[in-house]
């Protein structure tokens, strides 16, 4: 199953080091190697967002082109404003994005990979696929 990987997975990979490196940015190293990961351009955008050096921008804008973007369609933006509409109802909030994120990967049938506990509330509403990576021992 493909991946679509949240902003908070990609922040964290992009913030430590080789030496200190996380279970979920091991796991991100491995759905890469696999070849399963899978984007947004919202996603890229808040990744890319606020880099304050040009080169640095221009270097990270270059490694994210090796994922293309899912394309959205009008589909997934009404499937996401259902999808709000749902969770609202039953008492739960999220952004506009994270819901987009969920119509993406139900309409492309990805899993999410996220660290971002609101997903696990989607999930009681909402027909998607957490993905659950492998658990790994402390080094």
């Amino acid at each position: 199953m493909r991946i679509l990987v949240d902003t908070c997975i990609w922040s964290l990979a992009l913030r430590q080091s080789k030496l200190k490196e996380s279970p979920p940015v091991r796991e991100l190293r491995n759905l890469i190697t696999d070849h399963l990961v899978e984007i947004i351009g919202p996603i890229r955008q808040e990744i890319i967002s606020g880099i304050r050096e040009d080169a640095q921008f221009k270097k990270l804008k270059r490694n994210l082109a090796a994922f293309p973007d899912i394309p959205i369609t009008t589909e997934d933006y009404v499937m996401a404003a259902g999808f709000f509409n749902l969770c609202r109802a039953g008492g739960i909030q999220g952004s506009n994005t994270d819901f987009l994120i969920c119509a993406v990967a139900v309409r492309c049938r990805c899993a999410i990979y996220t660290t971002d506990r609101d997903f696990s509330l989607f999930a009681m509403h909402l027909p998607i696929t957490l993905h659950e990576p492998e658990r790994f021992e402390q080094v």
